[in-house]
């Protein structure tokens, strides 16, 4: 059935069967835009529980993001040892933060309020590090705006479904599926694909049989 409907007819389709089986409920996000930016770079390439132990590590050791920027390079590759590649997110993260400092004067994003949302996807991504993914991760999680974070789940189980061409790397495949997705369903939309991704639409030995988007799955109709 995947090739009876079109792009906006089946994404609709997706989101309205991923939402009756995961849910749709956002859930508030605690952290403020220069929590979440630090978060999202300690994530990149590592497992969420050394995620949050190398960020619970450095929020324990700096009392403020100030802190955080003064810190040498070393030490705080040692607090962040939890997260993977330490040394490179250790740069990564003091030269955001000096970046941000030296642009605006505060570490605060609060500037990004005002700003289109095409905009501030600009002004994020300008700085070191920061790629669409973490920029849009920021945006819809701080600000509530309607992109789309692309993560190895969503960009995995996008290109299975046909929503995104095979070749399309994450950075084109935010940029097709944040044209594709209503508004009304980014959300749930980004949440949704990650636990099918990990529940079901696995990398290695995905579970189609037993999948509720089969119908509308190319990667299930070529088998």
């Amino acid at each position: 059935m995947s090739g009876e409907f079109g792009g906006e007819k089946k994404v609709n389709i997706i989101c309205r069967l991923l939402i009756q089986e995961y849910g749709d409920v956002i859930v508030e996000r605690a952290l403020d835009p220069i929590a979440e930016l630090i978060f999202t770079i300690l994530s990149q390439n590592t497992a969420d529980i050394n995620t949050e132990r190398a960020f619970n590590a450095l929020r324990s050791k700096y009392a403020t993001w100030e802190d955080v920027l003064a810190a040498s390079q070393n030490e705080l590759a040692q607090v962040i040892h939890s997260s993977g590649p330490f040394r490179v997110k250790a740069k990564r993260i003091k030269a955001t933060l000096g970046e941000i400092k030296r642009r605006i004067g505060t570490l605060d994003l609060s500037l990004l309020e005002s700003m289109e949302t095409s905009q501030a996807m600009d002004w994020l991504t300008s700085l070191h590090g920061v790629g669409p993914k973490t920029a849009a991760i920021v945006l819809l999680f701080c600000f509530k705006r309607p992109v789309l974070p692309v993560d190895t789940h969503v960009w995995r189980v996008s290109k299975r479904l046909g929503l995104i061409p095979k070749n399309a790397s994450r950075e084109t495949g935010q940029a097709v599926l944040e044209k594709l997705v209503p508004e009304h369903c980014v959300y749930s939309m980004n949440h949704n694909l990650i636990q099918h991704g990990r529940s079901i639409c696995k990398s290695q030995n995905p579970q189609c049989i037993s999948c509720f988007l089969r119908d509308y799955c190319e990667f299930y109709s070529n088998l």
